[in-house]
């Protein structure tokens, strides 16, 4: 493990000991449009699905009861989190299901971690505004699609319609979590689909607080670009 990641993962780790025990609790307030998400990853009968930041394993547990034939990986750098997660797939008895590893989202090698190479889902849930180098997540989750699949993005959006009084607040306090709204996202995403010759569909979610994205088509298609 390099400088950087262990940098990274003692943060994480330090900011989750005690808050990945009620994670779950405080954060299905706020963390909006992760339902969408996994009503619409809808993946193929028997299809991988990879979660990239899996935090509690929230996501992955509630995916894998709503489609009982995928089977699940997710991976989290800090360590604390995953306890947590390891920990929610026993007691929802999920261990043959679901597959959790130690990752750095920003430079992972999935056949390494799961033996699996690329996945007919690959998504990420509120984890870009947490990670410096953001833009290498997209990349790293790219790189891991498999033909014909597709890729979710939710995370907190630029606020656009909401008082500007109401913006303030929240930005302030996301910052006390380190927490930074990627209002570059969409910017990002029509440069990641031109690279890796997708189709992308952005859209804003409840006046901005949230942004929602997904790439999805045929590698060799003409791109598109669709939404807000």
């Amino acid at each position: 493990m390099n400088s950087d990641v262990g940098t990274a993962q003692a943060r994480m780790d330090r900011m989750y000991r005690h808050q990945r025990r009620i994670y779950d609790i405080t954060r299905r307030y706020y963390l909006l449009g992760r339902k969408r998400l996994l009503d619409d990853l809808a993946p193929p009968v028997n299809g991988t699905v990879l979660e990239v930041g899996c935090g509690t394993a929230y996501n992955l547990v509630a995916a894998a009861r709503r489609y009982p034939a995928a089977r699940l990986y997710g991976l989290d750098i800090s360590t604390e989190m995953l306890a947590t997660a390891r920990q929610s797939v026993v007691r929802h008895s999920l261990e043959h299901r679901i597959s959790l590893a130690v990752g750095d989202a920003t430079h992972f090698v999935a056949s390494a971690l799961f033996d699996v190479a690329m996945f007919d889902r690959v998504f990420t849930s509120y984890t870009l505004s947490m990670i410096p180098g953001w833009q290498g997540v997209l990349e790293q989750m790219a790189r891991h699609i498999a033909p014909g699949g597709t890729m979710h993005v939710v995370d907190f959006g630029d606020c656009a319609g909401l008082p500007a009084i109401a913006k303030f607040g929240l930005y302030t306090w996301l910052n006390t979590f380190d927490v930074e709204p990627r209002q570059e996202l969409h910017a990002a995403l029509r440069d990641l689909s031109s690279t890796h010759r997708f189709n992308v569909a952005f859209t804003p979610l409840y006046r901005g607080y949230a942004q929602y994205a997904t790439l999805s088509g045929d590698r060799f298609s003409t791109p598109r670009s669709v939404g807000g």
